[in-house]
């Protein structure tokens, strides 16, 4: 199936790395162009220098004018906009008994507010292709998860915005979509098992809660679902929250 989205520029936020890594990855191979917006300019060059059809630009995006700029660069770089994607952020921990006013505030920065920034500086150049934005949320947003309360309400706010946004940019034709991961096979969530005294039990135990085939999403499962839903082929698809989780959010826990 073509996805006819040879040529288009996306804007992958934390696109170096991870799932965002993934999605530039997917869109290369579809054709597309991607701009990869990450803190980590060492894997932004390197990822650029492996693939031709990739550039690379460093940001801090929890200051605006850094999300400004580098909607900027990429017009620059480019000259036009065709689609967003906001992907960067992390599962800081930030609890409500251990944590403090001051780092959930922190969190909320870092894992929300440049969603809106980005949307925001990008928006008259998504008007001028009738592009699209998609959001990157996380399961947590739904299911919770327990001392991470930053996160769990940035990702929540993620799904409201994407309703938000798919409403108020209906006049302009762009479509504004989030995709909802659960447990995906990302080096940081590795990074994470670590963290336990036994990450092999704990690993195990995580995936026998995951319905469909009791193994993590691959980061480019949730890639080929960004793909589609920044396509024509999902042309007449906004205000959705698709979860990409091996039935892990909306199955009964009775089949695990």
């Amino acid at each position: 199936m073509d996805l006819e989205l040879a040529g288009h520029v996306v804007l992958v936020t934390g696109g170096a790395k991870g799932i965002g890594e993934a999605i530039t990855r997917a869109l290369v191979a579809e054709g597309a162009r991607p701009v990869v917006v990450d803190r980590d300019g060492v894997a932004g060059a390197a990822l650029a220098s492996e693939l031709a059809d990739v550039i690379a630009v460093t940001a801090e995006l929890r200051d605006i004018g850094a999300c400004q700029a580098a909607v900027a660069e990429a017009v620059r770089r480019t000259g036009r906009l065709d689609a967003v994607v906001n992907n960067a952020g992390v599962n800081d921990g930030v609890g409500l008994e251990h944590g403090d006013p001051v780092r959930f505030r922190d969190s909320i920065r870092t894992n929300l507010h440049h969603y809106y920034d980005i949307a925001h500086f990008a928006l008259p150049h998504l008007k001028a292709t009738r592009g699209a934005i998609l959001n990157i949320s996380s399961k947590t947003a739904v299911t919770g998860q327990g001392n991470t309360s930053g996160y769990a309400a940035s990702k929540g706010a993620i799904l409201g915005l994407t309703r938000e946004w798919a409403a108020e940019l209906l006049p302009y034709g762009i479509r504004v979509n989030a995709i909802v991961p659960a447990e995906v096979a990302t080096p940081q969530y590795s990074q994470w098992l670590e963290t336990f005294p036994d990450p092999d039990t704990k690993r195990a135990a995580i995936l026998a809660r995951i319905p469909l085939g009791h193994r993590m999403t691959l980061p480019a499962e949730v890639a080929a679902a960004a793909c589609f839903l920044l396509s024509a082929r999902a042309g007449h698809v906004t205000g959705q929250h698709f979860y990409v989780d091996g039935g892990y959010v909306h199955l009964d826990r009775a089949l695990t």
